[in-house]
């Protein structure tokens, strides 16, 4: 009988040390992941140039955005506008389908994370 309990008390023993060295190792150790940022070269310019074109390109008859002084300047109008459902007054991307809400998330993130160029 004191051999059995003897026994159990050893499991319980290295359960309870297994469980406190794995805990003591995520606390000395943490994994910190710096979140990437939106920037206007690497994320909002392309989707300007592949869903803003021609008309807010340099080429375009309108505002060009494929410049960053100008897109930083206008952030908050470029989201009003492709928010907005196709019919309504100021809606953007004129005579094209509406953005997805993921492409749309990128322009509020870029703003939300300090409008950066690079």
């Amino acid at each position: 009988m004191a051999r059995k309990f003897f026994s159990i008390v050893i499991v319980l023993l290295a359960i309870v040390f297994w469980f406190s060295s794995a805990a003591n190792q995520s606390t000395m150790h943490p994994t910190y992941i710096q979140p990437v940022k939106v920037t206007y070269n690497a994320d909002v310019k392309p989707i300007i140039v592949s869903k803003c074109a021609p008309c807010h390109l340099d080429e375009g008859n309108e505002v060009s955005y494929d410049n960053y002084a100008s897109a930083k300047q206008d952030i908050d109008d470029i989201i009003r506008s492709i928010k907005l459902n196709p019919g309504q007054h100021g809606y953007m991307p004129a005579k094209n389908p509406k953005l997805s809400d993921s492409l749309i998330h990128v322009f509020e993130q870029w703003k939300t994370d300090s409008l950066l160029e690079k």
